[in-house]
């Protein structure tokens, strides 16, 4: 298995198909592959050779798609990094991949100068349209060379570092191989019913796997991607609209965002025929709100993370029921997807009776090679050839999983995860700060919201503006304390002299039924 094979697939099988539509802008599927054979000799042209690592910063786009491949095809590894993050953690990331390209489009053409201080850079890329700014050279200009053979790598090569929060306070470089991914775009293509004639919309990031593993199964059969930059609601339904999308993935939040915005009503969203949902748990009401304004659409819900190459479970359509006895698989999670195994375990990875709470445990092709250049981490949750998730599950009779707590310090709020740590890491760089803990408290928004509790050094004060904007200098604004609470009274201490946050998030959630939203 090798991630180029979905494109020569797609050029073999459906060669005149238009296979992205960005803006104004459509190419087939002939003319994609062509210049990723020449975007690929390019990078070869300057510099690249198998196994270096070439990062993009850059918003959702057609030669987005066409890079990912284009750095495959020259048998490099991507490194796409997170477009919501502030400079500080991409300049992170940088130096711990050591890419030797980095790729951006014109919203972070200043992000890059910024970042190309970094000496391991030997070269920035624009990959957008217009005059490169700078000293920048044009993605065009390489797609445009004369092509050369496919020099991918392929199935337990490394593919892609896609990187997610860190419980330390650092971002971890999930290693995901070849085969992790093709692997996974199988199981969309069985799971959730893509097809050679599906439309589907893009509007989750690509440097997310619920951007990046939908492309990789609907170009292995040829598909048409449909491009906006990023989500905005009413961006998104005149896409739908104009195009006559037929396949959507959008986050619970962005769901509600569309059912909520004002103009919900003015497009014709009945091409959709398909909604799959995850990164954050979905509330049952919107659900039901849903699927009674929007009767045409099936969802589907996907549970999985980076770690796991996204897909680890599925809930099926025909599990969305309202009533009867197929409704309370509903609130579930759904089962193991095709080729997945799925337990709920002790501490100890042992697996437990059915309908008692444990962590979900997942082993299977997706499962990722481990963290770059962290061993000790990979090892922590890779063991004995399972995935040790961090969230806590049990799981009925009939193999469904139901997620009730989070294990690890993990808060998603609109489909983003923020690690605890890393607020925690912002915070106390600021002069002021004696202690904090960062917990999530439930929001009627975003799911869950970035809540700090902050114990200021004796003779000094703090305000939660001022916490808030120190943040902002640190770290990426959607994960910033959305509120800020200042106590005088030490936080309370486990045994081990630990921050008790089972007692924090106690009092913020009392009245709920589980402590994730």
């Amino acid at each position: 298995m090798k991630l180029t094979q979905a494109l020569t697939s797609a050029a073999q099988l459906r060669r005149d198909n238009v296979g992205t539509i960005c803006g104004g802008r459509s190419r087939t599927w002939k003319e994609i592959c062509r210049r990723v054979a020449g975007a690929a000799a390019g990078f070869r042209r300057l510099g690249i050779e198998p196994g270096d690592r070439i990062a993009i910063l850059a918003f959702n786009s057609d030669l987005y798609i066409e890079a990912l491949y284009a750095i495959a095809w020259a048998g490099a590894v991507a490194v796409p990094l997170n477009t919501r993050w502030a400079v500080a953690e991409n300049a992170y990331a940088l130096n711990d991949s050591e890419p030797r390209i980095l790729l951006v489009d014109s919203a972070f053409a200043e992000t890059a100068t910024a970042l190309q201080e970094s000496r391991l850079l030997a070269s920035v890329v624009f990959m957008d349209e217009g005059r490169p700014p700078n000293n920048m050279l044009s993605y065009d200009e390489l797609a445009a060379e004369d092509p050369m053979e496919d020099a991918s790598g392929a199935d337990n090569d490394l593919a892609g570092i896609f990187y997610t929060g860190g419980t330390t306070g650092f971002p971890k470089g999930v290693m995901l191989s070849h085969a992790n991914i093709i692997y996974e775009s199988l199981v969309w293509i069985y799971a959730l019913r893509f097809k050679e004639d599906t439309r589907y919309l893009h509007s989750a990031g690509m440097f997310h796997l619920a951007g990046a593993s939908p492309m990789v199964a609907l170009t292995l059969i040829g598909g048409t991607h449909v491009l906006i930059p990023k989500f905005e609601p009413e961006l998104a339904m005149k896409a739908i609209a104009e195009h006559r999308v037929d396949y959507c993935l959008f986050v619970p939040t962005m769901l509600n965002m569309l059912l909520n915005h004002p103009t919900f009503g003015r497009y014709d969203l009945s091409s959709v025929k398909d909604c799959e949902y995850g990164a954050s748990p979905m509330p049952d009401a919107l659900l039901i709100k849903l699927m009674q304004v929007l009767p045409g659409w099936r969802f589907h819900q996907g549970y999985g993370m980076t770690e796991s190459a996204a897909l680890a479970t599925i809930l099926p359509w025909e599990y969305h029921a309202l009533e009867g006895p197929l409704a309370a698989k509903r609130k579930s999670a759904g089962r193991a997807a095709p080729g997945v195994e799925v337990r709920i375990v002790d501490d100890a990875g042992k697996e437990v009776p059915r309908g008692t709470v444990g962590e979900i445990a997942i082993r299977g092709a997706g499962v990722m090679l481990g963290y770059w250049r962290k061993p000790a981490e990979s090892a922590r949750v890779l063991r004995n050839g399972w995935l040790h998730t961090g969230d806590g599950a049990w799981m009925d009779e009939d193999g469904f999983v139901y997620i009730v707590d989070r294990i690890k310090d993990m808060i998603v709020s609109g489909g983003e995860n923020v690690y605890s740590g890393e607020v925690e890491n912002a915070i106390f760089q600021h002069e002021h700060v004696r202690e904090c803990a960062v917990i999530a408290v439930p929001d009627p928004q975003w799911g869950e919201a970035v809540h700090a509790i902050v114990v200021p050094k004796d003779g000094l004060t703090l305000d939660a503006e001022t916490v808030i904007a120190h943040c902002r200098t640190l770290i990426a604004g959607y994960k910033c304390p959305r509120s800020v609470e200042i106590r005088r009274e030490p936080l309370p201490l486990t045994g081990s002299g630990k921050i008790m946050k089972s007692a924090l998030r106690e009092e913020k959630w009392r009245g709920y039924t589980r402590s994730v939203n």
